[in-house]
Parts: C-alpha cells; sequence; structure tokens
C-alpha cells in the first residue's frame, strides 16, 4: 500500500519566527507531494526536510493572506532553474486563476513547464489517482477554503488460507487476485477477488481547515478521518481576537476534533506571541487528549486502517 506522511514544513501564523516559518504542509503519497499552503520561505524548508519540492504535483491554497501563498513565486522560479517540465496544479479559491498570472507575470520570468490554475469552490470534489480532494468554505472574513484528502476503497483482507483450499498456488495468482482480478486455475476452475478478500477497507482521510473561525460544517467534514490538522492562532484567553480576525482557539480546534471522532489533532498556525507552545497545548489536551502541537520538519506516517 502506498505509504502516506504529513511533513510539517511551517507551523506558524502572521509572520516567520526563529522556530516556526508560516504556514505549509507537505503531504507524501508514494513519489508524490501536494502542498497546503505555500507560505513566505517554503522553498527554503524543502532544502532544508527531505523533501523534493521537484515532487510536488499540485498546491491547494486556502486564502490569499500572504502568509499563505508568498512563496509561491519563488517556488515556481526554483523549479524553473532546475529544469522542471512536469506540470504544476495549483488550485484555490476565486481569484486563484488570476493570482497565478500575476505571481507568474513577477520579474523576467517564463515558466518552461505547465502550470495550471483551478478556482475551487465549496462542496466540490477532485478527482485524482487513488485519492480526490474535497473542498469546505470556511469562515476567515475573505474567501477561504479547507480541504480533505481523501483515499479510496482498499481491497479487503487476502483469505491465503481459503486461496490454498481453493486450489490456487502461491505465487502471481495470490497477487492479481489482490489486485481485484478474476483468475483461471489449471484446472479451468475461475476463482474472483469476492472469493479469497474480505471486506473492502476504507481508505486514509486527511483534513487541513485552513484559517478560519469554528465552523459547525468541519465537524461533518472530518468525521471519523484519520487527521485533522486545524489551525489554533491563539488559546482561549483571547477567545475575542481570535473571533474578530477570523480565527480558532486551541480550545475550540480540540472541541471539533473531538465531536468529529477523529485520530489525530495537529495544531497548526501557531501565533507568533507564543515562544512557548505548552499553553496551547495543554489547552487542547484538556478536551481532546490525542492533540499534538508539531514543529516545523516533525513528520507523521499515517497508519493504514486495519
Amino acid at each position: 500500500m502506498t505509504q502516506l506522511q504529513l511533513i510539517f514544513l511551517g507551523t506558524g501564523g502572521s509572520w516567520p519566527t526563529v522556530k516556526r516559518n508560516v504556514t505549509s504542509i507537505a503531504v507524501k503519497r508514494g513519489k508524490d507531494i501536494l502542498l497546503f499552503d505555500c507560505g513566505e520561505g517554503t522553498q527554503r524548508q524543502f532544502q532544508k526536510s527531505q523533501l523534493s519540492y521537484m515532487q510536488i504535483t499540485s498546491i491547494f491554497i486556502s486564502h490569499f493572506h500572504g502568509d499563505h501563498f508568498l512563496g509561491i513565486p519563488g517556488l515556481l522560479q526554483t523549479m524553473q532553474l532546475n529544469d522542471r517540465k512536469n506540470p504544476l496544479h495549483i488550485y484555490g479559491p476565486k481569484g486563484m486563476i488570476d493570482l497565478t498570472h500575476q505571481l507568474l507575470s513577477l520579474g523576467y520570468f517564463k515558466p518552461g513547464y505547465p502550470i495550471y490554475a483551478h478556482e475551487v469552490d465549496d462542496n466540490e470534489n477532485i478527482l485524482f489517482k487513488g485519492f480526490a480532494v474535497d473542498v469546505l468554505k470556511v469562515n476567515h472574513g475573505i474567501p477561504s477554503l479547507g480541504f480533505r484528502l481523501v483515499e479510496e476503497m482498499r481491497p479487503g483482507k487476502f483469505n491465503k488460507p481459503k486461496a490454498l483450499a481453493l486450489g490456487i498456488p502461491e505465487g502471481p495468482l495470490f497477487s492479481q487476485l489482490q489486485r481485484g482480478k478474476t483468475v483461471t486455475l489449471s484446472n479451468g476452475d475461475i476463482i474472483t477477488p469476492d472469493m479469497v478478500l474480505g471486506p473492502t477497507r476504507k481508505g486514509r482521510t486527511i483534513v487541513y481547515s485552513g484559517d478560519t473561525r469554528p465552523v459547525d460544517n468541519m465537524v461533518e467534514f472530518c468525521k471519523d478521518s484519520d487527521v485533522l490538522i486545524h489551525e489554533s492562532t491563539f488559546d482561549s484567553s483571547h477567545d475575542d481576537i481570535a473571533y474578530q480576525y477570523g480565527h480558532s482557539t486551541a480550545r475550540q480546534a480540540a472541541e471539533i476534533a473531538q465531536k468529529g471522532n477523529v485520530q489525530h489533532l495537529f495544531l497548526v498556525h501557531i501565533s507568533p506571541r507564543y515562544l512557548d507552545y505548552r499553553l496551547i497545548l495543554d489547552e487542547a489536551k484538556k478536551v481532546f487528549s490525542n492533540s499534538v502541537v508539531p514543529k516545523d520538519f516533525d513528520v507523521f506516517t499515517v497508519p493504514l486502517k486495519k
């Protein structure tokens, strides 16, 4: 099964600090990388990580505040300098097409590889090979989106004793059945996958909130997900400021994770005012114990569902 990893390239909000760069989260699925937001300095974060920005296939921009998209022009030009040929797709709210054209016109730069901008909106479903990305409109005071990566259903577990009892020899036929193909034995018996596979299993799900006040739809959007990456700009002593500027507190993010029955909550977009993130973490853990405040360059491998 394809490995699915989260790499937290930037976990801070508003502006870079010594400890945290602004928001950018890479999802590595097999050889491909999907990038969720691309704040200033993201290409530098790639250089310090074990990732290659040349493997980015798609970038998803939640909204057009600088700490979420200002890393795009430098990244695009660096890819050009490294002779990228593969196409790149950029998804975002209304205005993404115009913004991409503006970013491509900065300086004396003309890309030598295809760059496609796409505008997406609430409830859209973007299909890829082996997974899809769903879109949710969130509440940040300007057009803003959350995203959900959902893998396709996986085949059920292979029942080796049952396969052997049916006379299937170990080897290539096992693999073909596991891939969902019908096989014919040397004696003419036809074996279909359902004869040796258990019930299909759900793929993995990763939800990214973008910047937002708490929204009721997020609970359903992240329901039963493996991972919720939710902004947590402030602690609850700043509820009023959080609401005023369209953000969430650690407690509010944890309440969404609890109601949504998620497995893992990662709190990001930490305000530069927090030199010590433990206040954020402790507040979240009181509501949802499986909460983490990741540091830049932390890696999390999303486990397969049993």
